[in-house]
C-alpha cells in the first residue's frame, strides 16, 4: 500500500508550501495522477481524506485530477486567506 506513503509525502509538501501555521486554512489539495503512474487513485484519495481530516489540516479536501501519462504531482493548493471577497 504505497499510496499511504504517497499521501504522507503530499501532506509534507503541502506543509512545506504553506507553512505549518497555515495548514488549518488549506481547503483543497489537488494532485495530478497519470493513468500509468502505478497508483490506485481511489486508494490514494482515501488515504488523503483520512490524513487531511485530522489536525493540522482539519478538513481539507483532496482533489485528484486524472490525466494520461505517468505523472504524479501536487497540482495546486487552495488556501482560505480569510478575505471575504473570494
Amino acid at each position: 500500500m504505497h499510496e499511504l506513503s504517497l499521501a504522507l509525502e503530499i501532506c509534507r509538501l503541502t506543509e512545506e508550501q504553506v507553512g505549518h501555521d497555515a495548514l488549518g486554512r488549506v481547503v483543497t489539495v489537488a494532485v495530478e495522477v497519470g493513468d500509468d503512474a502505478g497508483v490506485d487513485p481511489s486508494n490514494l484519495e482515501f488515504c488523503l481524506e483520512v490524513l487531511l481530516a485530522e489536525p493540522p489540516f482539519v478538513g481539507a479536501t483532496p482533489r485528484l485530477l486524472r490525466l494520461p501519462g505517468d505523472d504524479l504531482r501536487l497540482s495546486y493548493l487552495e488556501v482560505d486567506d480569510g478575505r471575504p471577497d473570494d
